[in-house]
């Protein structure tokens, strides 16, 4: 029987080094929580504040998640990335050295009977037009040719820095905008109208969210800098939980299926 775990946003660098380090210990123990019965772990994008890879260069640091999900990979867990809006220029590190499959964009899949629709979230949806421009340049190969042409001490510390200032962008990005602005349910609500989904699974977006969209319903991971939420589905029903530092607990977000 496959058992799913689902999370994103971890932005592991973020806001500085010992604050990320005791969140990424709190990750990898989630990860040796979530071993006991895993089939498969769903890692949905911005895992870290800021990622590129130099052809012979990656980011410093890290050394306990990627320890962790090489050992559990070497168990059989299948390991899944999805490119976030802060770790997007991924090339083939995860893949050949943690045994990780890598998306760039969402996936359709269907699990336990459920067709789920599954990616991060960025650039979905009717608004935020400023940042689909910026996307399509960051993925530009030639844009990403030219970055690495920078020094790594200069590049990583430049991205590192306009990371920061993009998240500082958000505003209040824990507060409820109302359906007509929550952009992913939005997105999720006019795809089930020519391609129906079960469930809708994104991150991004760092509210924790749970709402009926028709037949289907749309979930936010939320993130682990305020929240640690994720789903577990071991069933046709997926379980709303949060990770308090040493087990999992149920959670039910503020914003549900009744609103």
């Amino acid at each position: 029987m496959s058992v799913a775990y689902f999370a994103s946003d971890f932005h592991l660098g973020a806001p500085d080094k010992a604050q990320s380090k005791v969140r990424e210990k709190s990750i990898v123990a989630w990860l040796e929580y979530a071993s006991k019965d895993a089939t498969d772990i769903y890692l949905v994008g911005d895992v870290f504040d800021f990622w590129f890879e130099y052809r012979h260069v990656i980011p410093k640091g890290y050394a306990r998640l990627f320890g962790t999900i090489a050992r559990l990979s070497d168990q059989g867990i299948r390991f899944h990335f999805f490119y976030g809006n802060h770790d997007m220029w991924v090339k083939n590190y995860f893949e050949e050295e943690l045994n990780m499959l890598t998306y760039p964009e969402p996936i359709s899949l269907t699990m336990h009977g459920k067709k789920i629709l599954l990616g991060h979230g960025d650039g979905l949806g009717p608004g935020d037009r400023g940042y689909k421009i910026i996307k399509k340049l960051l993925r530009n190969r030639w844009c990403q040719w030219a970055f690495a042409r920078l020094h790594p001490n200069f590049g990583i510390g430049l991205a590192s820095f306009f990371s920061g200032k993009s998240r500082e962008s958000q505003g209040n990005e824990h507060e409820f905008r109302g359906r007509e602005k929550e952009w992913l349910y939005l997105y999720s609500m006019d795809h089930q109208n020519h391609d129906p989904h079960d469930y809708y699974v994104f991150g991004h977006r760092h509210l924790p969210l749970k709402m009926n969209i028709n037949h289907g319903v749309y979930y936010n991971l939320g993130e682990w800098i305020n929240f640690s939420t994720f789903l577990k589905m071991d069933s046709p029903i997926p379980a709303f939980l949060r990770w308090n530092g040493q087990a999992a607990e149920p959670y039910e977000p503020k914003y549900d299926a009744a609103i």
